[in-house]
This record gives structure tokens, C-alpha cells and sequence, in this order.
């Protein structure tokens, strides 16, 4: 059992280091060589590295509350969500390696967030931000940028949703 649990811990911290450590280097990358409001073509009309800042949640939303507002909101979120996803993981059984997964990805994303809210004056460094043509009306378009952290809580969520419509692991 003992053994059991060190494997399911090793699992976590190689699945959470990475991705924030690559979150905050790849941050202090963009914050070191790119101007505010500045963009990096990287795929013509379709790709960019641009430096900004998101004061709010998902898409921005928030960004207009006060700033003592925005700083409890998303502080308190981020933290309470990532004190759900421990509590959550440490009860899934060692078995369970998608679901595992999706939490490890939940809690790297929400802490790579968390870091920059404390330590960036509230605000999170977005970066990727993509246009798609084919979108209609060019709604979304550009799409929002995010970063590494979304990404991963974007993963997440995403095989979190297929377990539960499945009932099981994906794949």
C-alpha cells in the first residue's frame, strides 16, 4: 500500500513540475523578450507570441471589477479549486491513470495561474493567441491568448468531461 501511494505522489509531482516549471520559464521568455502589447510572428496569419496581460478569469471575464475584487476572486478560486483538486486526487485510486492525469493538469495550469496572480500584481501573462480564418464573423478571432497553464487546465477539463460521459478512463 505504502508503495502504492509513493508511485501515485511520484506521478503527480512528474506530471505537476513540468508543466509549471515550462509555464514560468516560458513566461519569463515572453516578459524578457517581448514588449507589452508586442507580438513575435510565428506562423503567418495564423500564430503569434504576443505579450499581455489578463486581469481577469477565462477570456478575460472580470477583467473590469475593481482590483481588490479581481485579487480575492481569482485568488480565492485558484486556491480553493486547487485545494479540491489534492483532496480530490489523493482519493482516486492509483489505478485510475487518466483521471489522475486530468487533475494533475488542473492543479499544474491553476498553480502556474496562482504564481503569476501573486507575484505579478494580480495579473496572469498570456502569450499564444492564434487567428483562424475560418471562423465566422470573425467571432473570436483572434481567438483569446493564454499560455502554458491554460492549456493544461484546458486538457484537463477536457479528459475530466470524457471520463464522466464514459464512465471510465479515455483510451
Amino acid at each position: 500500500m505504502e508503495n502504492m501511494a509513493l508511485k501515485k505522489w511520484l506521478r503527480f509531482i512528474t506530471v505537476v513540475l513540468p508543466i509549471v516549471i515550462a509555464d514560468q520559464a516560458v513566461k519569463m521568455a515572453v516578459l524578457a523578450r517581448i514588449q507589452y502589447a508586442d507580438s513575435v510572428e510565428m506562423i503567418p496569419g495564423f500564430f503569434y507570441l504576443t505579450h499581455l496581460y489578463n486581469t481577469g478569469g477565462a477570456f478575460g471575464l472580470g477583467a473590469d471589477a475593481a482590483s481588490w475584487v479581481r485579487i480575492l476572486l481569482f485568488l480565492g478560486v485558484s486556491s480553493i479549486a486547487a485545494i479540491i483538486v489534492l483532496v480530490l486526487y489523493k482519493k482516486t485510486p492509483y489505478e485510475s491513470r487518466w483521471f489522475s492525469l486530468a487533475l494533475c493538469c488542473i492543479f499544474a495550469g491553476a498553480t502556474g495561474n496562482l504564481i503569476d496572480r501573486l507575484f505579478r500584481d494580480g495579473k496572469v501573462v498570456d502569450f499564444l493567441e492564434f487567428y483562424i480564418p475560418v471562423v465566422p464573423m470573425n467571432l473570436f478571432n483572434p481567438w483569446p491568448p493564454f499560455n502554458i497553464a491554460d492549456m493544461a487546465i484546458s486538457i484537463g477539463v477536457a479528459v475530466l468531461m470524457l471520463y464522466f460521459l464514459t464512465g471510465k478512463d479515455p483510451l
